[in-house]
């Protein structure tokens, strides 16, 4: 279990989001007498939810003073935690408040500084006790991922976002989730063959026929090209999934195929890949 708190306006959102992409259960702004009941929850779940990140701050009012001693009768009870604590400079609480026109929850009708004044008063107790302390005042929101996966990853997974590769048929619609869309539209197209008409990118004849052009082997030479140099600096950036949709007319043929290919070399490269073809159940379907 790992209770974030800390000032407001230090990036507890982002780091909620970061624990989500690690595999944790979060709950935000949770009351602090109610973690040892959801505590024996989760004991009870039967290992479904072993990994726990509660935000818990000053927005609970009165119910946050009792923090200190609800994590006191937890360790007696045998729970394990780890406090991460979120600080920034009062100059950055006071630019990010001003460029999000929020009020400050413990000044909502005075000033900013007065409201982080009071904050950092009230959270000193609950600061000492912390594990983990992260000053964000110079981090940018992939870094601060950066640092949270450093800290409780539980291996190095957390390097590697997970790419989906999909094709799909123009006639259908380009997927909407997609981050990067290629036509494929200009390579020769084995429906004006009878004979390949009714198979797909993923059969012999089909790859064969696509394959012995000199076009198609340039176009994926390029593209693979482009692949290599755009994911690892979306892997730097902090990005946690990449959508590649490759299109072609009907889905079925030059799309399949190039598809299978990236995924293909995806994984020869050591990639959390996995390919989809969205499509295919247009053509052939189902009786």
């Amino acid at each position: 279990m790992v209770i974030i708190t800390g000032m407001s306006g230090a990036g507890k959102t982002q780091v909620v989001r970061a624990m989500e992409d690690l595999g944790y259960f979060c709950v935000d702004n949770l009351p602090p007498m109610l973690i040892p009941k959801f505590a024996e929850l989760c004991a009870q779940s039967g290992g479904g939810v072993s990994k726990i990140a509660l935000v818990v701050d000053i927005r609970g009012g009165e119910f946050f003073d009792t923090l200190v001693q609800v994590l006191e009768d937890m360790e007696k009870q045998g729970y394990m935690y780890e406090i991460l604590f979120l600080e920034a400079s009062d100059e950055t609480l006071i630019r990010r408040y001003k460029e999000s026109r929020r009020r400050h929850p413990m000044a909502p009708h005075g000033r900013i500084s007065e409201g982080i004044f009071r904050e950092r008063e009230r959270l000193e107790h609950i600061r000492g006790r912390a594990m983990h302390i992260i000053d964000t005042s110079d981090l940018t929101a992939a870094q601060l991922r950066g640092n949270i996966a450093g800290m409780f990853a539980e291996d190095r997974e957390y390097e590697r976002m997970t790419i989906t590769i999909v094709s799909f048929g123009f006639k259908y619609g380009i997927p909407l989730d997609a981050d990067m869309v290629f036509d494929v539209r200009f390579l020769p197209n084995p429906f004006y063959v009878e004979s390949l008409r009714r198979h797909s990118g993923q059969e012999e004849p089909v790859i064969d026929y696509i394959w012995k052009w000199p076009i198609t082997k340039q176009f994926l030479e390029k593209l693979l090209g482009l692949v290599d140099f755009l994911v690892p600096n979306y892997v730097k950036e902090g990005k946690s999934q990449l959508i590649i949709a490759i299109g072609c007319t009907g889905g079925l043929h030059r799309s399949v195929f190039i598809a299978d290919k990236i995924y293909e070399y995806l994984r020869s490269k050591g990639y959390k890949a996995n390919v989809e073809h969205r499509d295919l159940q247009h053509n052939f379907p189902k009786s």
